[in-house]
């Protein structure tokens, strides 16, 4: 059983989002899709300053059964990717929803996170 925290968003391609405040947003993979994919080996960032569209790859996460792309769930301009995942990028599979997170983005329009699914809807469409 996968662990789906509420209070966060969830793209049907398994990222999650969780709103700060000040219209950014902390975007990282949900415990499903690290457990789909076995032990990460290497995570591919955004760029600093990038700009993303909804849906747009933003990266790739490496495994050692397959590759993944990452996908934003939200439009936005890249702010801040985590640096520890360079050296540990096994955090994403200990810690997903915290230390795990992969980049932070400034969202071009904070409303459209109201579109990605809430907690109960995601967890439904992964069982």
């Amino acid at each position: 059983m996968s662990n789906v925290p509420g209070g966060l968003r969830y793209a049907k391609s398994h990222e999650w989002l969780k709103l700060e405040g000040d219209g950014t947003a902390t975007i990282g993979i949900s415990d499903y899709a690290q457990n789909s994919l076995g032990d990460i080996t290497y995570v591919q960032m955004p760029k600093v300053g990038a700009a993303l569209k909804a849906g747009e790859t933003f990266g790739v996460v490496e495994s050692v059964k397959a590759a993944s792309d990452l996908y934003a769930p939200v439009a936005g301009t890249v702010l801040a990717t985590n640096p520890a995942l360079e050296a540990a990028p096994e955090t994403v599979n200990k810690a997903p929803y915290t230390e795990g997170w992969m980049m932070k983005l400034k969202l071009a329009n904070p409303a459209d996170a109201a579109a990605l699914l809430d907690a109960a809807a995601y967890e439904k469409s992964i069982t």
